[in-house]
């Protein structure tokens, strides 16, 4: 949440913070802010004040960027240079060594005395600084952030500063000053954050002849408008790789700083604006379609969108927008139309190939073709996730471009490949997520999740109900009630230990940080194992005779003896054993039916119902109980979870990069995340293999002992009573 409020409130309001009309003034405003939000910083981190440090650095790396393009038309090579080692800063705090850290900073500071400006306007570039500092005291008092505040006062510091460099006329200048004192004074005060914002639009008003400067934002529209005049120029020379480029800049650099303010305006406009943009445009250059088809593509219904958009954004104004802001709701999880969700699914898919192969690449010490994957994994992909899953989830949004950020820099830095494969497993972990949050539960896989968990707790508690059940009426027949205490005692405890049972296996998966991917893995394959015995062993006993044999060996063996702890032990580790196994189950489960919790703690509370009522039935109708229906019903759910489960535990394998991974999309059924999770169906041919494989060996034994087997003991018995006919 912390990231998101930055994000939002740190993020420089375009209102004077866009790019000015003069580059000069840009320039003095990023090199003033950014060198004194570093000399903080490098404070923070001498301190060892982690909180404040990780606050300032996402302050410089989110307003750094929107000011790229100016800085980049000064020195390009610097400009990037700054841009990548801000990020790396931002990554390496409170993990890496602080004087790396202080060295990067002071490596930062050093590349910014390259800027030079010539004649910049002082008093726009105040009133850009003034502004950021109404947006750093307004988020400290209202969050009780004291780096932001003590961010705020030293900008005010600043402004005073560089008025001196302004040449005013005396009363305006007189008039400045006493506003700058008093704001000061207020700011120090920590007075109501709303009389210091209208201070400040008052001062804003004297430096730049308005309240605001409500459409510095125009610049980008403009910026927009020019490249494609560019891009038309380029068609006109053949050149469409030229063109490609110009139109991903007039998309990238320009239009995504103006997305805020017209989804306020016309969300639907925006939604048409970006695919236009940025998925129309690029894919009729990239298949080199007739040149004038093109251009009347953009003049026709790019440009004339934009212009309405830019209209809208005008006639509504900042205090507008702001009220918006103030007004909006995010939108629910799953809140995207059908069109959204399958495009989402698709670019997933892309990404997860495209990140495949940048493992293999980096490790090739193929560096440059590393990094075109990652930046293409994110350009030509992710951004399309992003439309609906920042409606939905902004903080989350954010935290996936830090990581593909991250991802970028570490392979520019030639950071170590387990470095690059942990940050690969952590962005394949939240294409899940953001799946999950576009897409929403659905009902099927709801579905799914309740009747595995009812099967779960049904098919675990009914061994442990026909054994005592038969247990206490055996001991009603033979007249030997003052044991039946005893097996209570057993039950209860097997109840507390399984409790503690589950508290222990959560506490490890909440602990094990960075493999917790493993040890879900390792939980869903001894789940798979243990259900493949259980469901063997129910197998042998699926015939009612059977059954009967087994519970009276059972009964015998505990009155034989006649001692109260072997009835308190039998049934102890006849609950307890189940216990075991469905805690075993549950946590495999939990780990893949997310968001469906409702869901399983249905099913297991119908479950828990439905054991009870079995319990008191056979109670009643003793052997009349349909014993073979039962235990053929827990074999076939059984069987089912097992594959489930193997085609979830290899899947997590093939995320940590442990079993290879050979997509077979378009062979085998994509489907949406919360079905695949509850099915272990994924369309890899490595999970595949594995569900085939063992559902031919259940085939394979449910004949042998439902068909070939009785057969064969059928023969065998006909063959016996024959032999006696014939000795008679």
């Amino acid at each position: 949440m912390v990231v998101f409020l930055f994000s939002t409130l740190l993020v420089p309001n375009f209102s004077v913070h866009g790019q000015s009309n003069n580059p000069d003034t840009a320039l003095l405003f990023i090199k003033s802010v950014t060198s004194l939000s570093l000399d903080m910083l490098a404070n923070y981190v001498e301190q060892g004040d982690v909180e404040s440090a990780k606050n300032i650095s996402m302050t410089i790396t989110t307003y750094f960027p929107l000011h790229l393009q100016t800085l980049r038309q000064h020195d390009p090579e610097t400009s990037d240079e700054i841009h990548l080692l801000l990020l790396d800063i931002h990554s390496n705090i409170g993990k890496s060594d602080n004087q790396k850290i202080l060295s990067e900073i002071n490596t930062v500071q050093t590349l910014l005395e390259r800027y030079k400006h010539d004649s910049p306007d002082f008093g726009k570039t105040i009133a850009q600084i003034l502004t950021l500092v109404d947006e750093q005291y307004q988020f400290s008092i209202q969050n009780d952030v004291p780096s932001s505040y003590q961010l705020s006062v030293k900008l005010v510091d600043l402004s005073i500063e560089l008025f001196g460099n302004t040449n005013y006329d005396e009363r305006l200048t007189l008039e400045i000053s006493s506003f700058l004192d008093e704001l000061k004074i207020k700011i120090e005060n920590k007075d109501d954050f709303h009389s210091v914002g209208t201070l400040i639009s008052v001062i804003n008003r004297d430096f730049v002849g308005t309240e605001t400067v409500v459409y510095d934002k125009q610049k980008f529209y403009e910026n927009i408008r020019s490249l494609y005049e560019k891009l038309f120029a380029a068609l006109d020379q053949g050149d469409y790789a030229k063109a490609e480029e110009l139109g991903i800049e007039a998309y990238l650099e320009n239009f995504e700083y103006l997305e805020a303010d017209i989804e306020k305006v016309d969300p639907k406009l925006l939604y048409e604006l970006e695919i236009d943009m940025r998925e129309k445009l690029r894919e009729m250059i990239q298949n080199k379609q007739d040149v004038e088809g093109i251009k009347t593509f953009i003049s026709d219904s790019i440009l004339p969108d934009l212009a309405n958009a830019e209209e809208q954004v005008k006639v509504l104004g900042n205090t507008g927008l702001s009220d918006i802001v103030l007004e909006k709701e995010l939108k629910d999880m799953g809140d995207a139309s059908e069109g959204a969700k399958e495009s989402v699914r698709n670019e997933i898919d892309f990404i997860r190939d495209t990140l495949q192969a940048l493992l293999v690449q980096y490790d090739e010490g193929d560096f440059q073709s590393a990094y075109t994957s990652a930046r293409t994994a994110y350009l030509d992909s992710y951004e399309f996730v992003e439309i609906p899953l920042r409606a939905i989830d902004p903080d989350f949004t954010l935290e996936v471009e830090f990581q593909f950020a991250e991802l970028r820099n570490m392979i520019q830095n030639q950071a170590p490949s387990e470095d690059i494969q942990e940050v690969v497993i952590a962005i394949k972990r939240n294409l899940d997520e953001s799946e999950r949050l576009v897409s929403g539960v659905g009902t099927l896989a709801p579905m799914i999740a309740f009747t595995s968990s009812f099967a779960i707790i049904f098919r675990e508690g009914l061994e442990s109900v026909l054994i005592l059940g038969a247990v206490l009426s055996y001991l009603e027949a033979s007249r030997n009630n003052q044991f039946k205490k005893y097996v209570y005692y057993g039950v209860l405890a097997a109840f507390g230990a399984t409790a503690i049972t589950w508290v222990i296996a959560s506490y490890v998966i909440e602990i094990s940080g960075a493999n917790r991917e493993l040890i879900e893995a390792i939980a869903a394959l001894s789940a798979t194992a243990v259900l493949f015995y259980v469901s063997f062993w129910v197998l042998n006993k699926i015939e009612h005779k059977k059954w009967m044999e087994f519970v009276k060996a059972k009964v015998w063996q505990a009155s034989a003896t006649g001692s109260v702890m072997v009835f308190v032990m039998l049934a102890f580790f006849t609950v307890y054993r189940e216990g075991f196994e469905t805690v075993l189950f549950y946590q495999a489960m939990s780990g893949f039916a997310k968001y469906m919790e409702l869901q399983v703690g249905l099913g297991f509370v119908l479950g828990i119902v439905s054991l009870i009522a079995i319990y008191y039935g056979m109670r009643r109708l003793g052997r009349k109980l349909p014993l073979r229906a039962l235990f053929g019903l827990t074999m076939g759910v059984g069987a089912y979870l097992s594959i489930a489960f193997l085609g979830n535990a290899v899947r997590e394998l093939q995320v940590l990069d442990i079993v290879p991974y050979t997509g077979m999309i378009g062979v085998i059924p994509r489907l949406d995340i919360n079905l695949a999770t509850m099915t272990g169906i994924y369309p890899t041919l490595e999970t595949v293999v594995s569900q085939i494989i063992l559902l031919g060996v259940y085939l394979a034994a449910s004949s042998y002992v439902l068909v070939v087997r009785p057969k064969r003991e059928k023969q065998i018995a006909m063959m016996r009573k024959s032999r006696s006919t014939v000795d008679d």
